[in-house]
Parts: structure tokens; sequence; C-alpha cells
């Protein structure tokens, strides 16, 4: 599995089963644990767009992925 890292100000969604899922939010913050994987380990702060939390939230890399509009904007570059 390649885990791309999301640079902060990536446009995600979480996919993670939960009261989070299927919300978007901006990544404020990436923290990775460097192990004896191939890839790092990130963790992400996302500020969600919407809902009653006004704080960032921490989501583990599986449980987010990048918005689709995310990826056709790098593509038009």
């Amino acid at each position: 599995m390649t885990n791309h890292i999301f640079p902060v100000g990536s446009r995600v969604r979480v996919t993670s089963y939960g009261p989070f899922r299927e919300h978007r939010g901006t990544v404020r913050d990436v923290h990775t644990i460097e192990a004896d994987l191939e890839e790092p380990f990130c963790f992400y702060l996302v500020a969600l767009d919407h809902g009653q939390r006004k704080e960032p939230l921490w989501f583990d890399y599986a449980e987010v992925e990048l918005n689709t509009s995310s990826l056709v904007a790098l593509q038009e570059r």
C-alpha cells in the first residue's frame, strides 16, 4: 500500500466509521512516526468545515483521503 503524505492545506474527506464520516476539512498539521516501514505512519490535524466542534481533530492516514476536487486542481497546474 502506498501512503502519500498530504501537505498542510490539503482538502480531505474523513473515511473512517464514526461521527465524522464523510465530513470534509483542511489539513492544518501533519505528524509522522518513522518506523521500520517503507513509508512513515502519519497523523493529520484536520479543521472540519461543518459541525459543532470548532477545534481541529486528529485522524490517522487511513481515516482520510484527498478530496477529488483537490486532485483535479493539482492536475490542472
